[in-house]
């Protein structure tokens, strides 16, 4: 697969260049052209060329315009007895301007002078050559100008109705060559070769042109100086002879106006750099045109050379792919600024380095093309990282789901098309066992690691059309289409578990670890909602991680129901906090010895207003996976030590009363809290401590014994009783025991209900008792049903009973009155 950068880089190339190719960059890059020809160093004077300028006070001088021909004529007189080898009459001269024209008739036969005529256009009529001038020695007005009225091109060459005219620029300066004797030759459409010199046309897409009016023969004017191009005299210092015979002799002399108010001005490359920077008269340009010539040819100063079509678009294309490639790199906003800043920074130093060389490549396209392919990069990058998981590289649950519906609506759409029923489709819903567990152990950069080999492990099982993605932490989703049947899907689940069963070997360290499946097969007859299906494998691989783990379960709609049902237990159990509808009922514990209560243990239940009762087996898991058993085991004790309070001031002369009740796990890890409500509970009712019996399991005892052990510490510290629950059931370890503060041990009720059954059960309790006193612990035995488990509790010693021999859980009403009573067994 080509990287999405590169993909991305090449469209946009392709783009610019396209809207090059059509001349949308042709202004944007002239004028990059211009920038660089005003940072170009200054080549100074052209010590070959004087330009004899028609000033604002030369005109003022003469009162007239255009200035007469005696004048002009006296002013060649003039200049041609400093013997100059050519002189270049600028000036425009198809009719008389009296007086003095027979005066300037014989000027200009003189055979060193060249004169200018115009060509007719559309917009302007043509001027023709002065009277008497013979082709060799009057010249085209070689001004070109840009559609944005710059002047960058000098016409050499053109051929109007089969008749060739030679530019005024190319015809001063061939007469001023004619002493090398260079030959001259004109090769129409191909090349202008002045002795070895040859002169290239521009094409139309030459350099930054790409819809260049390339009629006649032009080459790229190359500006020798914005201001100083050539020494300047005025008409009026020729005419009163102060001007140098040095500064003419053998120079090529140029004649023309530079008087603003005759508006011969042309914007170029230097009139853009500042305002204030007057346009340059046409004399200058034409001198800009002479000093080019003379310069290729006498001093082998290099023409503009530029690259084939083919180059500038494989270098477009590179700055392109650049680009591209730094957008996808660099994240963080202000480094790609400032890379991308540098970047284009180097292309323009590169663009302007060459220029010095004469060299114009394009810097526009590939500028544009580099922020472009940058932009398009990050919005790539951007939208792929919306729609993929960070670590793996996979889609995510957002692009998992469209392709998913993708694939639905491509079964509907083969099943309206054809009377056969197509193959369905199968979602597979994979959840790692235990990664909690590794993320904890290991940390998070190895269990990343681990995701990431679990991923391509994935991809190694499935068929190349087959959508892997990570749509969860430890869970990742797979959309098999198409599949013939469920047995298909069953295949391939246990090829999974296979593959997964395998060590993952990370850092040479092996590491194990399972997974759990759910499946929901989708057939096409059949309307479908992704975010349904997904939510159905997520029941099923639950129900999978229920079964064991390691396994897969296909969906079943009854799997559905449950789902429902246990979250509107939670909804309902969260309103039933606000709704105050729990209540404590109390069953009691005995004194075996005396046979009289000795407490209550307080039972938490719930009585729904739809529902009616609702047993502990069902709520209470509920409560303890969305940590609701927080505030209603706070609520327990609180409620319990009221209750108990009462039955103090109710009962003072009995003998003292204790009330036990449970902590769950969840409460248990959070001793901080626990320690300060139960202490402020205390405070509130009004309780001794030593009343108040806490019961944790053995399991919760067992899970950090160290933090356990300074827990019990604290609450011993309130002077509460402490006892350990269903004890015979967990996984204590003797060697802990002696340790907890405890007070009780509590014997499960499976050893109890079979201690007339089985002689086993009766040694198990045996042993219990005995391990309690020797810890100086007190026994509780719960689940006690029969007189003649009763007798032998009491033969082997045990201090306390608990079952419904005695009572059952009663509420408060009915626990007061068998207090009352005053029973005794």
């Amino acid at each position: 697969m080509k990287h999405p950068a590169l993909l991305t880089s090449l469209l946009v190339a392709g783009f610019i260049v396209g809207i090059r190719s059509m001349g949308g960059l042709q202004s944007s890059e002239l004028l990059a052209y211009d920038q660089m020809i005003r940072l170009r160093p200054d080549r100074g004077a052209d010590p070959r060329l004087l330009v004899v300028t028609i000033t604002e006070t030369d005109i003022r001088s003469q009162k007239r315009w255009p200035i007469s021909d005696a004048v002009i004529a006296q002013a060649i007189a003039k200049l041609q007895t400093y013997q100059p080898r050519t002189i270049g009459l600028d000036i425009y001269r198809d009719v008389p301007h009296s007086p003095g024209e027979s005066a300037l008739a014989k000027q200009l036969q003189a055979p060193n002078l060249v004169a200018i005529m115009l060509l007719g256009s559309a917009d302007k009529d043509a001027v023709p050559a002065p009277d008497g001038v013979p082709p060799n020695r009057f010249g085209l007005s070689d001004i070109v100008v840009d559609p944005d009225a710059v002047v960058r091109r000098n016409l050499l060459y053109a051929t109007v109705h089969g008749k060739a005219f030679y530019s005024f620029s190319l015809q001063v300066a061939l007469h001023y060559l004619a002493e090398k004797h260079l030959k001259f030759e004109v090769v129409p459409d191909e090349a202008i070769k002045v002795g070895d010199t040859i002169f290239p046309a521009l094409n139309p897409d030459s350099g930054g042109y790409q819809t260049l009016d390339d009629r006649g023969y032009q080459i790229l004017l190359n500006y020798r100086s914005g201001y100083n191009l050539a020494r300047q005299v005025s008409l009026t210092e020729v005419l009163n002879g102060q001007v140098d015979p040095a500064w003419v002799k053998d120079k090529l002399v140029i004649i023309g106006t530079t008087a603003p108010s005759i508006k011969d001005l042309f914007l170029t490359p230097y009139n853009l750099s500042n305002d204030k920077s007057p346009e340059m008269p046409g004399v200058i340009v034409h001198a800009q045109n002479v000093s080019q010539i003379l310069s290729t040819v006498m001093d082998g100063y290099p023409l503009t050379w530029f690259w084939w079509q083919e180059g500038e678009i494989l270098w477009i294309v590179a700055w392109s792919c650049a680009g591209g490639i730094l957008g996808w790199r660099f994240r963080h906003p202000l480094t790609l600024g400032v890379v991308g800043f540098v970047a284009i920074g180097g292309l323009f130093g590169i663009c302007f380095i060459l220029f010095l060389h004469q060299g114009w490549i394009p810097f526009v396209p590939p500028a544009i093309a580099f922020v472009s392919s940058s932009v398009a990069a990050i919005a790539y990058r951007l939208l792929h990282d919306a729609l993929h998981d960070e670590l793996t590289g996979l889609p995510n649950r957002a692009l998992f789901v469209q392709r998913l519906q993708w694939s639905l609506n491509r079964s509907q759409k083969k099943l309206s098309e054809s009377a056969e029923e197509p193959p369905g489709t199968a979602v597979l819903l994979l959840g790692l066992d235990s990664f909690k567990t590794i993320n904890d152990s290991l940390g998070h950069q190895r269990a990343d690691e681990l995701l990431v080999a679990i991923a391509h492990r994935l991809k190694t099982c499935l068929r190349s059309h087959d959508e892997l993605a990570r749509v969860g932490g430890d869970e990742f989703a797979i959309l098999l289409h198409p599949v013939r049947d469920k047995d298909e899907v069953g295949h391939l689940a246990d090829r999974l578990q296979k593959q997964l069963k395998q060590p993952f070997n990370l850092q040479e360290q092996d590491i194990f670890t399972t997974a759990s499946m759910g499946i929901v097969w989708c057939q096409a007859n059949q309307s479908y909602q992704p975010e349904e299906i997904l939510r159905d494998a997520h029941t099923a691989m639950n129900q999978a991680k229920a079964s064991g783990k390691a396994c897969y379960q296909m969906f079943m709609s009854g799997m559905r129901v449950q789902v429902m049902t246990r979250m509107q237990l939670e909804i309902d159990l969260r309103r039933a906090i606000d709704r105050q509808e729990f209540q404590l009922h109390y069953q009691p514990f005995v004194d075996l010895e005396t046979g009289k209560i000795a407490g209550f243990e307080a039972l938490l239940r719930w009585q729904h207003p739809q529902r009616g009762f609702v047993h502990p087996v069902e709520f209470i898991p509920v409560a303890e996976e969305t940590d609701l058993i927080i505030p209603i085991g706070a609520w327990v004790i609180e409620e319990a030590c009221r209750q108990l309070k009462i039955w103090q001031n109710q009962f003072p002369s009995n003998y003292p009363l204790v009330v036990s009740v449970n902590l769950s796990s969840k409460q248990f890890v959070q001793p901080d809290d626990l320690v300060k409500q139960i202490e402020q509970t205390l405070k509130d009712t009004g309780i001794d401590g030593h009343y108040l019996k806490l019961e944790i399991t053995e399991s919760i005892a067992m899970t950090d014994v160290e933090t356990t052990i300074a827990l019990l510490l604290r609450l011993k510290a309130l002077n509460l009783q402490l006892s350990i629950d269903d004890f015979g059931t967990g996984y204590s370890s003797l060697s802990y025991l002696h340790r907890f503060p405890t007070d009780t041990i509590k014997v499960d009720r499976s050893f109890v209900s079979r201690m007339g059954l089985e002689g086993e059960d009766v040694h198990i309790v045996k042993t219990i008792i005995m391990l309690g006193h020797n810890l100086d612990m007190y026994i509780v035995a719960e689940g006690v049903e029969t007189a003649h488990q009763l007798a032998q509790l009491r033969s082997l010693q045990c201090e306390y009973g608990q079952g419904y021999f005695f009572a059952k859980p009663l509420p408060p009403d009915a626990a007061t009155a068998l207090l009352e009573s005053a029973p005794q067994w």
